[in-house]
């Protein structure tokens, strides 16, 4: 794309540019969710309507996008920023688990850690926490350790079920998707 627009359309390329430099310069961190926003509390979290007891684990700011597509999840969301990945160098630190703690218990949480200057509605009790995270061994392992942390807070622990895709033909899923679903069948 940017031989293309270098060679074809430089005035596309400086529009692009300059757009980015436009949302480097506005885009920041949601105070609530760490999703990414051009407000202090992106639109999400300021919803009224939504489910506050209700809080669904994402890796990206694009798995919560693709979540919300679906019109099916009415809560909040926590934005992890990534995974976790040791052989990378990304560890409980690097992906905010200490916000997500305080964030479900937050009476539990490390008074040093703590956001002090959160919105109101993050104190709501969280009655569930959902899993989202994608179906990776980094994704796994990062909603074990969440899951592992969380066992013995007065919280309900879920994580995203998996099985054979809508539309699918059996002889064309993998074997590791037909078994999860013949284990999670319902």
């Amino acid at each position: 794309m940017a031989f293309y627009l270098m060679q074809q359309d430089l005035e596309g390329a400086r529009h692009i540019a300059r757009a980015l430099e436009d949302a480097a310069a506005r885009i920041r961190h949601c105070a609530c969710c760490y999703t990414l926003t051009e407000e202090l509390v992106c639109a999400t979290c300021t919803d009224v309507s939504r489910d506050a007891t209700q809080l669904c684990v994402v890796e990206t700011p694009a798995d919560q996008a693709a979540l919300e597509r679906t019109g099916a999840f009415k809560g909040l969301y926590f934005v992890l920023m990534g995974r976790l990945s040791p052989l990378d160098g990304v560890g409980p630190k690097e992906i905010g688990l200490r916000r997500l703690f305080d964030r479900v218990a937050p009476q539990h949480a490390d008074t040093d850690d703590a956001q002090t200057d959160s919105p109101i509605h993050t104190r709501v009790p969280i009655d569930e926490v959902i899993l989202a995270t994608n179906f990776t061994a980094e994704g796994e392992a990062t909603a074990h350790v969440i899951a592992q942390a969380m066992k013995d807070l007065p919280v309900r622990v879920t994580r995203l079920s998996r099985g054979v895709p809508v539309g699918s033909e059996l002889e064309y899923v993998d074997l590791g998707t037909i078994a999860h679903s013949l284990l999670a069948r319902r």
